[in-house]
C-alpha cells in the first residue's frame, strides 16, 4: 500500500515554478511542493492503516488484554487507597500510551524496510527535500498512532471515567503529543542503522524496561531510588504522567499518584508537555540532519 505516495510526490515537479511567471512566486511553489509531499506520505500511511483492520485489531488486543484481563485480576489485590483510584483507572494512561507506542515504533522500522526494498530510493528522487520525507513519515505515524489510540479512548467509560468533552479532548492532545515524541525517536534511531534485525533488538532491549520504568503498570514512588533517575530520562513516563495528570484535573476526585519527581517534587504539567515536544523536536531535527547526507 505504499504506491499512492507516488502519485502524489511525483506531482511536485519544479516546472510549475516557472509556469507561474517569475522567481518571485518560487518560494511560495516550492512550500506547495514539500507540502504535497508531506500529504503523500500521510496519505500513505491513512491507506495502509484502512486496508489492514486484522493487522490494527491484533496491535490494539494487546493493551484490551492487559487493560481487562490483568487489570481486572490485579484490582482484587491492589487496593484502590493505595493508588486513589481503581487499578483498572491506574491502569488506562500506561494502556494509552502502549497502543500509540507500537505504531509510533513501527514508522522507524518502516524506513528502515523501505531502504532495503529500494522504495525508498524512489522516493528521493521526488523534487522535495530530504527532510520533508522524514516529517511527512513522521506526520503520518503521528496520526495513525493518535487514531489508534482514539479507538482504546472510547473504552474509558468501561474503566470508570466520564465521557466528558474536554476530557476526552486532553487526553486526544496527550496522545498526539506523545506519538510524535516517540515517532521522532524510532526515526532517529532508524536513520542510524541499516538492517531492522538490529532494530528489532534493541526494542527488545529498550521498549519493556521504559514501559515498566513508565509508571503505567505500577506507581514510580515505589521503586527504589536509582530506577527514579532512570525515570525521569523516559520519555514514556513523562507521557503517562501527563496522560494522568490530564484525568485528574477533570475528576478531582480521582486524584492523580505521584509519578515523575524532580528533586522529591513533581514538574508542572506544562513543563512536562513543552520537554516531550522539545525531546520531539530535537530527535527530528537530528534524524533529519543525518537522513540529508548522501548515501
Amino acid at each position: 500500500m505504499s504506491a499512492p505516495a507516488l502519485p502524489a510526490l511525483a506531482a511536485a515537479t519544479p516546472d510549475d515554478s516557472g509556469a507561474s511567471g517569475g522567481a518571485g512566486r518560487e518560494p511560495a511553489t516550492r512550500l506547495r511542493h514539500e507540502l504535497r509531499a508531506v500529504h503523500g506520505l500521510v496519505h500513505r500511511d491513512l491507506l495502509r492503516l484502512w486496508a489492514q483492520p486484522t493487522h490494527t485489531a491484533l496491535m490494539l488486543l494487546q493493551p484490551v488484554l492487559y487493560l481487562f484481563i490483568l487489570g481486572g485480576g490485579l484490582a482484587a489485590l491492589i487496593p484502590g487507597s493505595s493508588l486513589g483510584v481503581g487499578y483498572q483507572t491506574y491502569l488506562f494512561p500506561g494502556m494509552l500510551m502502549m497502543t500509540v507506542q507500537t505504531p509510533a515504533v513501527m514508522v522507524g522500522i518502516r524506513l528502515i524496510t523501505d531502504r532495503q526494498s529500494g522504495y525508498l530510493r524512489e522516493l528521493l528522487m521526488a523534487p522535495v527535500s530530504r527532510p520533508t520525507l522524514l516529517l511527512g513519515s513522521c506526520a503520518g505515524g503521528t496520526i495513525v498512532s493518535t487514531v489508534q489510540g482514539a479507538v482504546l479512548l472510547g473504552l474509558a467509560g468501561v474503566v470508570g471515567l466520564p465521557y466528558d468533552p474536554l476530557l476526552l479532548a486532553l487526553l486526544l492532545a496527550g496522545m498526539i503529543l506523545t506519538s510524535f515524541t516517540i515517532t521522532s525517536l524510532s526515526l532517529a534511531l532508524a536513520v542510524s542503522l541499516d538492517r531492522p534485525e538490529v532494530f528489532h533488538v534493541l526494542l527488545g532491549l529498550v521498549m519493556m524496561p521504559l514501559l515498566f520504568l513508565s509508571g503505567g503498570f505500577f506507581p514510580l514512588e515505589n521503586l527504589p531510588g536509582w530506577a527514579h533517575t532512570l525515570a525521569a530520562a523516559n520519555p514514556l513516563a513523562y507521557g503517562v504522567d501527563l496522560l494522568r495528570r490530564c484525568i485528574a484535573l477533570r475528576v478531582p476526585d480521582q486524584a492523580a499518584t505521584a509519578g515523575i519527581e524532580w528533586a522529591g517534587r513533581q514538574p508542572p504539567l506544562l513543563l512536562e508537555g513543552t520537554l516531550l515536544l522539545a525531546a520531539g523536536t530535537m530527535a527530528l531535527l537530528w534524524a533529519a540532519h543525518r537522513f540529508s547526507r548522501p548515501e
